[in-house]
């Protein structure tokens, strides 16, 4: 078969010139690129596990470095190093090391670290007791005293002794009580000298030698010089007699009488 001759040779050589100008300028293109060096990370690889634990750690120094810088960032206490989220609760913490109390009660004129800590003092002169035991009505100053309270009505003593595993409803009482296996005895009289193991009973004891006695009864004006006196006296008005004899189911107003009568009857 003979070859079909083209009615359009002008136009078929004007297809070439095209298709060769395309087909230039595309290796033109392709010599661009490969002239362009791609960006290769090179990621060494220690060869034994020595170099490994030493790149780790070197990794694990500066993670803390930077874990440091961040937190000078977020204000750091220069004494004891802990961290706060504002310059302002630094500013209060740091009065516990530098004993500063700028807040003055303007009735006995003490002294306080925070303006909190004055609000629940002034308590004490006006008797506001705004937080108040739902169970049974008992009325507190502070919250924390109301929080402390509730355990009594819970039986909850998240507090325990790691020597005998008793258990207490508040830290302090625990720390107190840490005193019977150390025989540890802090207060001291400077009376006569004698060792307690709180402070509040050395505040009992020295009444003995200033004869105070700031318990009194409102019925008959006698007075105690500790809150428990009062409050048994109390049964003699009240005629409250808690205590009970398991065998007789005889009941008395004070524990020393049960015992006495279990030892004598039973």
């Amino acid at each position: 078969m003979s070859r079909r001759k083209n009615p359009h040779p002008q136009r078929a050589e004007n297809a070439r010139t095209v298709l060769k100008v395309a087909k230039g300028e595309r290796e033109e293109f392709r010599e661009k690129e490969e002239v362009k060096e791609p960006v290769v990370v090179c990621l060494q690889i220690p060869d034994d596990d020595d170099e490994m634990d030493e790149q780790i750690r070197k990794e694990e120094i500066d993670f803390r470095k930077g874990a440091k810088r961040k937190r000078t960032q977020q204000h750091e206490c220069d004494v004891c190093e802990k961290v706060f989220e504002s310059p302002s609760k630094l500013a209060r913490h740091m009065r516990i090391h530098t004993k500063e109390k700028p807040y003055e009660c303007d009735v006995c004129e003490k002294r306080f670290s925070h303006s909190g800590t004055l609000q629940d003092h002034m308590r004490i002169h006006t008797n506001e007791k705004p937080y108040e035991c739902d169970v049974c009505d008992e009325a507190f100053r502070t919250s924390s005293n109301l929080k402390r309270h509730m355990r009594i009505h819970t039986n909850e003593k998240p507090y325990e002794c790691d020597v005998c595993q008793k258990s207490f409803r508040q830290y302090g009482t625990l720390q107190d009580h840490m005193r019977i296996h150390t025989n540890e005895k802090p207060y001291e009289c400077d009376v006569c000298d004698e060792a307690f193991r709180t402070s509040s009973n050395l505040k009992v004891h020295k009444r003995i030698h200033t004869n105070e006695k700031p318990y009194e009864c409102d019925v008959c004006q006698k007075r105690f010089t500790q809150s428990t006196d009062l409050k048994v006296h109390m049964r003699i008005h009240t005629n409250q007699k808690p205590y009970e004899c398991e065998v007789c189911e005889k009941r008395f107003s004070h524990s020393g009488n049960l015992r006495r009568h279990m030892r004598t009857q039973h």
